[in-house]
């Protein structure tokens, strides 16, 4: 089984001999090995790079246990290079190495050394790991399979894909297993073993039973408004458990920062302007998700809108929650202020989209639910609801664009012809 991240390779294209150590952070997993040593070095390859040029080393490999020593590393790769031509070095599990921000910054040094790192550490599953690199690091940030990247490689009945994928998600393994069972064991395994162990160690943190219960909070709720305060007070009238706000908040600072979890902050339309609070968490793979609370909540439409802004993050996109306030009519006839919501605010460079995501608008009163904030947003940015049900894409009377998951996940152009 092939899987081809192209996007990720072209974002290492465009960064080679940039003068800066190019990073490849995401949530363990993901593919950041695969990406680095077997399709990157294959790029390398087919554009004429000698393979005496492409230093290899996986450092979590036994076989290089002596060039764990930052100094054995550094004279290593210098021995390596034997003339003035590019080399590119490719280190993979890079925390194995003691002090390995200061040979990572003293191979910048080396003008003929072109440097790629992951790494799976604490340190590297951090949004702040650039900061070690005193300015000089460019991150690649990878994400669990995209629909897109899914579909390349699945080998199932097509009719069952998509399912597939909202049920299991998109962590490259998954396509290697033969049964649900494996599927299940694995996404379990890996959030128990993995993910919760590494957010511990890099926070410190003493109440797990807590942070299990946090986790289990957020994934039962998906999509929905929430704060520290809100989350603290569950945990007082639900749990029984009085747990403050400031340390809810340290721990899903903490899931954030390990990738596990994003969030969406809500923006004042017609205001422009952010509110700071309540925000939305995404689980950065909806397998994960579902594995957590044990594939017992298999509601679409909540599932459906962590997939679609994971695939929005995944192509680019800054997202945040849009927040429309309107001015109507009540009973009495006295105007009233009501606020509702655009799912999703998509912002990449100067272009901007507004999406709804809704099983289904084919009854009329739920495509006037659907569309109400969306035209109301005081602005003629491109509008989009995106519906689970196969359809035609096509446009309402107001320009809004009507198109089905499955092909909104996999048409990029979907986006950038609009």
């Amino acid at each position: 089984m092939e899987i081809e991240r192209s996007r990720y390779i072209a974002m290492l294209k465009r960064r080679m001999e940039n003068g800066m150590i190019k990073v490849v952070t995401g949530i363990r997993r993901c593919g950041k090995s695969w990406l680095l040593f077997r399709l990157f070095f294959r790029y390398l390859l087919s554009q004429g790079v000698q393979e005496d040029h492409i230093i290899r080393l996986a450092l979590d490999d036994r076989t290089n246990r002596g060039l764990r020593d930052p100094d054995a590393l550094y004279g290593h790769i210098k021995r390596s290079i034997q003339d003035n031509e590019t080399y590119y070095v490719l280190l993979d599990e890079v925390q194995y190495v003691a002090e390995f921000e200061d040979v990572l910054n003293s191979l910048l040094h080396l003008e003929n050394v072109d440097t790629y790192v992951t790494g799976s550490n604490a340190k590297f599953l951090s949004k702040d790991i650039i900061t070690e690199f005193r300015g000089r690091g460019d991150q690649v940030h990878m994400f669990p399979l995209s629909y897109s990247e899914f579909s390349g490689a699945y080998r199932g009945q097509r009719e069952n894909m998509l399912r597939e994928y909202m049920l299991f998600g998109g962590l490259p393994y998954i396509l290697k297993c033969e049964s649900q069972e494996q599927k299940i064991k694995y996404l379990e395994d890996l959030f128990t073993e993995t993910y919760i162990k590494d957010v511990v160690q890099k926070n410190n943190i003493k109440n797990e039973a807590v942070l299990d219960d946090l986790i289990n909070i957020i994934a039962s709720s998906i999509g929905s408004l929430t704060n520290p305060t809100k989350l603290a007070n569950t945990f007082k009238t639900v749990k029984h458990v009085s747990v403050s706000a400031n340390t809810i908040k340290e721990y899903l600072d903490g899931l954030e920062d390990a990738f596990v979890v994003d969030k969406a902050v809500r923006y004042d339309i017609k205001g422009k302007k952010y509110i700071e609070t309540p925000l939305k968490y995404y689980f950065t793979d909806i397998g994960l998700r579902n594995a957590r609370i044990g594939f017992r909540q298999d509601e679409e439409t909540h599932i459906m809108e962590n997939i679609i802004f994971n695939e929005l993050k995944f192509r680019g996109f800054h997202v945040d929650v849009g927040a429309v306030t309107l001015s109507e009519r009540n009973g009495r006839g006295n105007y009233v202020r009501k606020q509702t919501e655009v799912d999703f605010v998509c912002r990449r460079a100067d272009r901007k989209f507004y999406i709804q995501s809704a099983l289904s608008v084919a009854d009329p009163e739920k495509m006037r639910q659907e569309t109400r904030p969306l035209m109301n947003t005081g602005d003629f940015f491109k509008k989009i609801i995106v519906v689970r049900e196969p359809v035609i894409p096509w446009r309402t009377e107001e320009g809004i664009l009507i198109v089905g998951l499955e092909k909104f996940l996999t048409d990029t152009s979907i986006l950038e012809s609009l």
